[in-house]
């Protein structure tokens, strides 16, 4: 019988773009609200590109650069995003949605990859107990960081995060200007 993190894995990006429609059409943003939006979500890409320059996939355990303060720093600046475009959208209809995606997509997701991890790299144990699952705990701060690579960025392809944020932006003030 397969999991529910494992159906979760499956369905988080197709679920993304159905989502990404339904935000479109609930949103009812402004131009103060798309500015402090665009501020979270510059800060959500830069986490999660922070992420992806630290993350050797399946070769080894990432514990530099972000992975020093929370196990799980690209899904981090996932929810910073997507906080971001609640923001920007001004909705409550889509934070709730976004809240109801994190709890029922991303955290049997994140348990799903990290039985993955203690299976793969017997030194998780070790690294779970000193590093948090998400939310970076104020002790972490100082820690050592590790070098970021542009190459696993680039391999990661992590631009595309950049791009879909930029087109949903721009989607945004589409939207700012037919609502007038």
């Amino acid at each position: 019988m397969t999991s529910w993190g494992a159906i979760a894995r499956r369905i988080r990006v197709p679920l993304g773009f159905v989502f990404a429609l339904l935000f479109l059409w609930l949103a009812n943003p402004t131009a103060q609200s798309i500015l402090v939006g665009v501020g979270l979500i510059l800060a959500g890409l830069f986490i999660r590109a922070l992420a992806s320059g630290h993350l050797q996939k399946n070769e080894q355990l990432a514990t530099g650069g972000p992975y020093a303060y929370t196990r799980n720093p690209l899904y981090l600046g996932s929810l910073v995003l997507a906080v971001g475009f609640a923001v920007a959208a001004r909705s409550w209809w889509i934070a709730g949605g976004i809240v109801l995606m994190f709890f029922a997509i991303y955290l049997p997701v994140i348990r799903s990859e990290e039985a993955f991890l203690r299976d793969r790299f017997p030194q998780f144990d070790e690294y779970a107990r000193d590093v948090p699952i998400l939310l970076p705990h104020p002790r972490a701060f100082g820690k050592p960081s590790g070098a970021f690579s542009w190459d696993l960025y680039w391999k990661h392809r992590e631009y595309n995060a950049a791009l879909g944020a930029a087109a949903m932006i721009a989607a945004l003030v589409v939207r700012m200007i037919i609502r007038r």
